[in-house]
Order: C-alpha cells, then sequence, then structure tokens
C-alpha cells in the first residue's frame, strides 16, 4: 500500500481531503515509477487541497506539483533505476497524480536529474518555487539587467519564489528591495539578501499610469494592482517578470510604461518550460544557492500534517518553503 494525500469530490460536487491508502495498481500510467523521498507545499497545492482554486482537472487527485526520489522501475533506456530525479510541473497534481504520496508513475519526459551538489531535501527546500525564481533572474540576465543598472524589486517576498529570488540575486551582485504585507519579517528577508523592505501597500492601492522611475528589474508573484504599479515605476528599459497571481490575475495597466519608458513584461511559464532550460536552471541553482540561507528559510511537515498547513500557507501565516517528508 501507498499513503497519499487524496482529493476527492462526491457527485453533488463537495470536495474532501484526506491522508489515505492506494494500491501501487491505482497510480496512473507512466513509462518510470518513483519512490518519492521529498515533496513540498506550494501555493497552488495550497488552492488545490482547499478547494479554493479550481486547479485540479480530474478527481480523485494527489496533489503535490514537486517531488524528488529514487526510480524504482523504467520501461525507458533512457533513465535506469536507482537514479535520483525531480519533477517540477508538467500538469502533476492538477492532471496527473502528484509528488504527495510514497510513490508516483510518470512520463520519463518530465524528469530531470537531481545534480550531485544537492541533497534530495535541499532540491525540494529550492522546488518550483525556487526553480521559478531562477528562470525569473536568468530572463532578468537575459534581457540586459546587469547589477549596475539599478535595483530589483521583489514582490511576495516572504514566499518561496520571493525568498528564493532575493537570494539568488544578492548572490548575484544586486541590490535587492523587497516587498512585503508582513513587517515583522525584515530580519528574515535582510537575513537572505534584501537591502531595502517595503510594505505592500505601496503597491496594492490603484496607482498612476507612470510613478516615479526606481526598479532596473522586477520580479512579481502577485499580479493584479501589484503589478501594474511595478510597471508604472520601472526606469526607462526596466524589465519586469511575471510569474504569479497571488494578489489577482487581472492586470489594470495602461501602455504608458510600455511606450513611453520602453519598460519590458516577460511572462514566466514553469509548468510546461521545456526540458533543456529546465536542466540549465538546475545547474545554476546548484551553483548559486546557498545552502545555510535555504534551511534558514524551509520547515519540514509530514504527510499527515500538509492539509493544515495548506489552510496556514493561503492565510499568510508561512513563510519560505514548506518541504514534505516521505521517508
Amino acid at each position: 500500500m501507498i499513503k497519499a494525500v487524496m482529493i476527492e469530490k462526491s457527485v453533488e460536487g463537495v470536495q474532501s481531503v484526506s491522508v489515505r491508502d492506494v494500491t501501487e495498481d491505482q497510480l496512473p500510467a507512466g513509462d518510470v515509477t518513483v519512490r518519492v523521498e521529498w515533496s513540498t507545499l506550494n501555493y497552488k497545492d495550497a488552492l488545490a487541497i482547499t478547494g479554493r482554486g479550481p486547479i485540479v482537472r480530474s478527481f480523485p487527485m494527489v496533489p503535490g506539483v514537486d517531488f524528488v526520489g529514487v526510480v524504482e522501475s523504467s520501461q525507458r533506456e533512457d533513465i535506469t533505476p536507482g537514479t535520483r530525479v525531480i519533477l517540477n510541473g508538467w500538469g502533476v497534481g492538477e492532471k496527473h497524480w502528484g509528488g504527495l504520496a510514497e510513490k508516483a508513475r510518470v512520463s520519463g519526459e518530465w524528469l530531470v536529474p537531481l545534480p550531485d551538489r544537492l541533497t534530495g531535501r535541499q532540491a525540494m527546500a529550492i522546488g518550483t518555487a525556487g526553480y521559478t525564481a531562477m528562470l525569473c533572474v536568468q530572463a532578468l540576465q537575459r534581457e540586459g539587467v546587469t547589477p549596475d543598472r539599478g535595483p530589483i524589486l521583489v514582490t511576495g517576498a516572504t514566499g518561496g519564489v520571493g525568498s528564493v529570488a532575493i537570494m539568488l540575486l544578492d548572490k548575484l551582485g544586486y541590490h535587492v528591495a523587497a516587498v512585503t504585507g508582513r513587517p515583522e519579517e525584515e530580519a528574515y528577508l535582510s537575513s537572505l539578501g534584501a537591502r531595502e523592505v517595503l510594505p505592500r501597500q505601496m503597491f496594492s492601492a490603484p496607482g498612476k499610469p507612470l510613478e516615479k522611475a526606481r526598479w532596473a528589474g522586477a520580479i512579481d508573484v502577485a499580479g493584479g494592482a501589484v503589478l501594474a504599479n511595478v510597471c508604472a515605476s520601472m526606469a526607462y528599459g526596466g524589465v519586469v517578470t511575471a510569474c504569479g497571481l497571488a494578489a489577482d490575475m487581472a492586470f489594470p495597466s495602461t501602455v504608458a510604461p510600455f511606450i513611453l519608458r520602453g519598460v519590458t513584461l516577460v511572462g514566466i511559464d514553469s509548468v510546461m518550460c521545456p526540458r533543456d532550460k529546465r536542466l540549465v536552471a538546475w545547474s545554476h541553482l546548484a551553483d548559486l544557492i546557498d545552502p545555510v540561507k535555504l534551511e534558514a528559510m524551509t520547515s519540514e511537515i509530514t504527510l499527515d500534517s500538509v492539509v493544515d498547513a495548506a489552510s496556514s500557507l493561503l492565510e499568510g501565516k508561512t513563510r519560505g518553503r514548506v518541504v514534505v517528508r516521505l521517508v
């Protein structure tokens, strides 16, 4: 038997979540079976578990957009049993059973090898959040935003993406300004490398088409009015990477920042990102992550604690990354 978090929906449309045993025969189709060692609890997972967002596409569903583990069996010549692998995205936890279970059966095309320089726990402490942060940083670099261009703004700073982004940007020599609705976490954000900590209220109210030009680049997880205000306050030629909608899916902006200041808005998708880009991102993460800072921003729970932790995450009571031990 395999222990798993299971989301189900009744014929009346009522969702229920429990931690229960399933058989290996119940695992979905796939050419690789992985014994999961660590998974994570992400914002998307929390939405799925609580039912507060339309994440799950079919029921029953095992949530968990991330996992790391050891290949137990494989029908592919390029993936051998005993290999340690990572999975991020590809619709697991939405359309295909995910990582919050002791085993997962998936397509081998979705897997990347665990870098030698990372432990499984560290890889999940990074997880989709950190991998997304790395894609954002790479996009800023690709668009020519170097440290000497000016400060970088990071919204949702105490969350997983924001926390890892601050750490990466600081390591690369950028001046980082962190935006948060939790002023009590200023010491935590400073410890990750933030040089400034700004209140979320500066960006959450409806703003002007153009604000004072301050930022050379930005990583935004919020969307909505926050993203609009971030774009309005970019310096000439600034670059904004958008990777989330924690505040709102809407984008109540104008074209002013884009046609008067030459601002670039780059969308970041981590779910269906091609494998070659994933390999590069994970290689850079293994090189850049500070293991001491990573550990300081990581909390650990068991599978039995996932449902309660999901509510806490959506209520803004969680900071950094949450890893789930499966072994």
